[in-house]
């Protein structure tokens, strides 16, 4: 089966490291997580933010991650870290920064000028690296759309729950009913720019059951994935991404339809006796790439 360029790749599951802990780095690859989110901001004290970066870049450019995505959440643009964590994590060449605390667009063009910079003082392509615009406030929720569309290197919008239940003045709760709105909006600002959207971490590591309602509840709201601060957790995130049989076996016969109509030459096509029009096999593509993270590459392992 041929691949589309507008299947984007899956990625159910960012699993938050500390970055001043080479203990836990050293074992990244074996705890499950599609992504590694290697953080320099808050699991990092003020005397150690030097050597924690400098220990992530080392470790970025040494180490073979597979078929792991490596982000770096880098300090924020409000703090003395902002621009020495681009300088020296930048040649490095993660697959993303995520920029924590992006009130507005202007948070997203900054750093995308500032990599741009470095990047060609290194030799690096334009546009290598990635940003995942992390946003944690009232005004950047109100903002998403605006952040969303703010750069082309902009690959997602992630909604950072904890600092956001601070400014809103409420408490977490077990069902979530704070993040309501502000989920949406991450998911429709992202969803509507073409973007990836991650959901906040789950904080209780003794309510596994809150973990998997969590996890239901974003992907029925349509996040890409949601972030994870425990390597335990990362299977219970993605058995809640596991694509239902039923709606997965349609996604097959989708693309060998889409996939026949282009040989054919023809425009129109039909499944179940439905019309099927782009954005349908574009999700169809996406489901079927995200099945092959459960070990289904074709319609022939559902059997």
């Amino acid at each position: 089966m041929s691949d589309t360029k507008s299947a984007r790749p899956a990625c159910r599951s960012m699993l938050y490291m500390p970055g001043n802990n080479p203990s836990m780095l050293q074992h990244v690859v074996a705890f499950g997580a599609d992504s590694v989110l290697l953080d320099l901001e808050d699991a990092v004290s003020e005397r150690e933010k030097d050597a924690a970066r400098c220990l992530v870049r080392h470790f970025v450019k040494d180490v073979d991650f597979g078929k792991i995505i490596v982000t770096v959440r880098v300090n924020g643009a409000d703090t003395p870290y902002f621009e020495r964590d681009l300088k020296e994590i930048i040649p490095s060449r993660p697959a993303a920064v995520r920029v924590p605390k992006c009130h507005s667009p202007e948070d997203v063009t900054l750093a995308d000028r500032l990599i741009s910079e470095i990047e060609r003082a290194n030799d690096i392509p334009l546009g290598s690296v990635k940003i995942h615009a992390m946003i944690e406030t009232a005004h950047g929720i109100e903002h998403a759309y605006d952040i969303a569309v703010s750069s082309p290197r902009l690959e997602a919008l992630t909604l950072g729950g904890q600092d956001l239940t601070a400014d809103l003045g409420v408490q977490k709760t077990r069902g979530g009913v704070e993040f309501l709105y502000a989920r949406g909006r991450i998911v429709m600002a992202a969803k509507a720019a073409g973007l990836a959207a991650f959901d906040t971490v789950w904080t209780d590591l003794n309510d596994m059951e809150g973990l998997k309602n969590e996890a239901t509840l974003a992907v029925q709201i349509g996040f890409t994935g949601k972030a994870a601060i425990h390597p335990s957790q990362v299977d219970i995130i993605h058995e809640a991404y596991r694509p239902d049989r039923k709606e997965l076996r349609r996604a097959f016969r989708i693309v060998y339809a889409a996939e026949a109509a282009e040989r054919e030459g023809k425009g129109v096509i039909a499944v179940d006796g439905r019309m099927v029009d782009g954005p349908i096999v574009t999700r169809a593509f996406n489901l079927i790439n995200l099945a092959r993270l459960y070990g289904i590459e074709k319609e022939d392992d559902l059997a």
